[in-house]
């Protein structure tokens, strides 16, 4: 199964920030940035609800040559896969691996392109 994410990928992990609860406890949350991706990502993945071993390749397609950490990449595109019911879970028995994963450019198209290959 292959299928595409348009726009610019963004990292969970590096777009957080602290929120309070009502009793005045601190929380780490995920940017604004990165639930509208979250949000956006919703209209393009299937679901699947995969349950078997499979790999995930994912090519991030950025619009600039900015750093980029692919493992944090990975990370929010496995948490999205699972919100929206495309991978049961994000665990090792089921996302086996992630061989053929890379950033690229392409300025004009921003994108991720996931394939999902049975293993």
């Amino acid at each position: 199964m292959t299928f595409t994410i348009p726009g610019n990928p963004v990292t969970k992990k590096n777009h957080q920030r602290i929120l309070k609860t009502k009793d005045g406890r601190s929380f780490v949350a995920p940017s604004v940035q990165y639930k509208d991706y979250e949000y956006q990502c919703g209209w393009f993945v299937p679901a699947e609800g995969i349950d078997y071993p499979v790999n995930i390749k994912c090519l991030y397609y950025m619009e600039t040559l900015r750093r980029v950490d692919l493992v944090n990449l990975l990370e929010a595109t496995m948490d999205i896969l699972v919100k929206y019911g495309c991978i049961k879970d994000d665990d090792s028995k089921i996302v086996v691996s992630h061989d053929g994963s890379r950033v690229l450019l392409d300025r004009k198209n921003p994108r991720v392109e996931i394939t999902i290959t049975r293993l």
